[in-house]
């Protein structure tokens, strides 16, 4: 018998595309710990915006990101009739979602480093030549950080081989 057979007798209307579908299924559904600590909130610190946009955002979304959940905690622990044990579970919501962290900017390099050895070939071929052609053009170029290509560079390997 095929393993989707299987599945679908096992739990039928939960196969997505082949592969059981995961849904949260929560104990006590009417039991809404967020809820009950921003209502505690508002009805504590009834002129806090804070407290109000949260209440909100939560009717409309559905849900809080962590940081805000973070400053719902920190808003709640200064109010002393939440109970304990809805404090504690809402720590417990905040630790379960996912930090986001950004890593931090590399190190700036610089975009172009001068090879000194080009630099060199270049002075002892102008100090022979002081007015060879196109080892003045190389200079100007090697001068404002532009790359020297592959055949310039033989070039000039060939012409200080000359000088020696």
């Amino acid at each position: 018998m095929a393993i989707s057979k299987i599945l679908a007798k096992i739990a039928p209307g939960r196969l997505t595309f082949g592969l059981l579908r995961q849904t949260m299924r929560r104990i006590r559904p009417d039991v809404d710990i967020i809820m009950d600590v921003l209502k505690a909130v508002t009805a504590a610190q009834p002129h806090s915006s804070f407290a109000q946009s949260l209440l909100q955002q939560y009717q409309e979304r559905g849900g809080l990101s962590k940081k805000q959940l973070e400053g719902l905690y920190g808003k709640a622990q200064k109010v002393g009739s939440i109970p304990e044990n809805k404090l504690a579970t809402l720590q417990a919501i905040i630790l379960r979602k996912p930090a986001k962290h950004r890593s931090e900017l590399p190190a700036s390099t610089p975009l172009y480093s001068k090879d000194e050895d080009t630099g060199k070939m270049i002075i002892a071929i102008l100090d022979k030549y002081p007015q060879h052609k196109q080892v003045l053009f190389l200079r100007s170029k090697y001068d404002n950080n532009e790359l020297l290509s592959p055949a310039e560079k033989t070039e000039l390997l060939r012409l200080s081989k000359l000088l020696k």
